[in-house]
């Protein structure tokens, strides 16, 4: 083939990029980088807008970042507008490319905008590099995939599964086809940098050097936490719920691709050779496990992770109980009258963060407490957390609800305790308490 449009996703790197490997083995003469840009105007169906400012200004900073280190490698990435099943058919005739080559994403969402492409007669090859296993290496296929993640995690473990080298970044690329201009239609400019916030009380500064989106800041945060020595105290640390030290802080870049997972477990056992492994690593590889899991249960189970009833035989609500508009506006507005759970929604909106721990207790208020249908309160963690991962976030909110893979049937806090354990002097509370 002589040329490849390369549509990135998830994936905006270029270290550890089995896909643009994949799109160049072939020796095109042209290769097409391009990047659809997400609706900004989507709204969901409980009312509010998909991807909120502060997604947005992450987006644009890894765009950035992905656009210079291509167009040192004279292939400029193109940023269009647009959905890709339209969006995409017309490059494809304009550059006269022949295939599309991307990664490969297990939700609904992701899986209709290739069909949708193949359907206009492109052909796609789509390749699976978000997890640290390959699907093939598991020890069942992926549709006997164990219904809870202990066993997942013990099979993994007693055969000694390792995730496979990660990718050098390409040194050249294919330039684009000669002549080439993309139609006016289509072709943005990067959208504009982070309305960066200036909060000192975040736990995930973004507006500051060193934590901004992209590629080069990721491997940059990862290369400073290992050397700060900071996996020997995760375990002791990881349920904190403000500062920033007391997590790895990784998922933010991973959530855009900007760090690859395998990346990082190459450097964290470089860590260990060095160091020593710990309690603390090791729960760091526990955690990443977890990212897999949620991964694999998607090329399980597909869309009916998304019905309200989710993988449970349980019977949905019955219609006397019916989702409750006014408590989701509460708890999305901080004004629920439970001091934990509005600092941390107030959290939320200031800084697109909030901790793992502060993120299971207020999912377990909303379901739990205040009734509201799980669904929502996973739609306006997409909309507002920078670190939105479509595959966890919908993981953990189904576990949360009883509607996943949790053999307990559901996790409800108890509010109180979790206020006295974590934060026994009320100092986040304090911390985000109302203007």
């Amino acid at each position: 083939m002589s040329t490849v449009l390369f549509w990135f996703r998830n994936d905006l790197r270029l270290h550890d990029q089995p896909a643009l490997h994949t799109a160049c083995a072939g020796e095109p003469r042209y290769l097409l980088p391009v990047v659809c840009l997400p609706d900004p105007d989507e709204i969901t169906p409980w009312g509010f807008a998909r991807m909120g400012p502060h997604r947005r200004g992450w987006l644009a900073d890894a765009l950035h970042d992905l656009e210079h280190q291509l167009t040192r490698l004279n292939c400029p990435l193109l940023i269009c507008a647009g959905p890709p099943a339209t969006t995409l058919p017309q490059l494809a005739r304009a550059a006269g490319a022949s295939a599309v080559v991307c990664e490969e994403i297990a939700a609904p969402q992701e899986q209709a905008e290739v069909a949708a492409l193949r359907a206009a007669g492109l052909p796609v090859r789509t390749v699976w590099q978000s997890t640290l296993l390959d699907p093939a290496s598991l020890p069942w296929p992926v549709q006997a995939l164990p219904a809870s993640f202990t066993p997942f995690r013990q099979a993994v473990e007693r055969l000694e599964l390792a995730p496979p080298a990660p990718l050098p970044p390409p040194t050249a690329l294919p330039p684009w086809p000669p002549g080439f201009e993309p139609p006016a239609s289509l072709r943005v400019a990067a959208p504009a940098g982070a309305a960066r916030p200036a909060d000192a009380r975040a736990s995930f500064p973004y507006g500051l050097p060193g934590w901004h989106g992209g590629e080069t800041a990721g491997l940059a945060h990862l290369a400073r936490y290992l050397a700060r020595g900071l996996p020997a105290t995760y375990k002791q640390t990881r349920n904190a719920l403000c500062g920033l030290d007391f997590s790895s802080k990784w998922s933010p870049w991973l959530a855009t691709g900007a760090l690859s997972v395998r990346r990082i477990v190459a450097e964290l056992r470089r860590f260990e050779a060095a160091h020593g492994a710990s309690d603390g690593s090791y729960w760091l590889w526990f955690e990443l496990l977890w990212r897999d899991y949620f991964r694999f249960v998607h090329l399980q189970h597909g869309a009916k992770l998304y019905r309200e009833r989710g993988l449970s035989a349980a019977p949905c609500r019955p219609k006397s109980h019916l989702h409750d508009a006014r408590a989701l506006e509460r708890w999305r507005q901080a004004s629920t009258g439970a001091p934990l759970i509005d600092a941390a929604m107030r959290e939320l909106t200031a800084t697109g963060y909030m901790s793992n721990r502060l993120r299971q207790v207020s999912a377990s208020y909303l379901v739990h407490e205040l009734g509201a249908d799980w669904r929502a309160g996973a739609a306006w963690f997409e909309s507002q957390l920078l670190d939105y991962d479509v595959y966890s976030n919908q993981g953990n909110w189904l576990y949360i609800a009883g509607r996943g893979n949790d053999p307990r049937g559901g996790r409800r806090f108890n509010l109180d305790k979790q206020a006295a354990e974590h934060d026994p002097q009320g100092t986040y509370r304090q911390r985000w308490s109302a203007p």
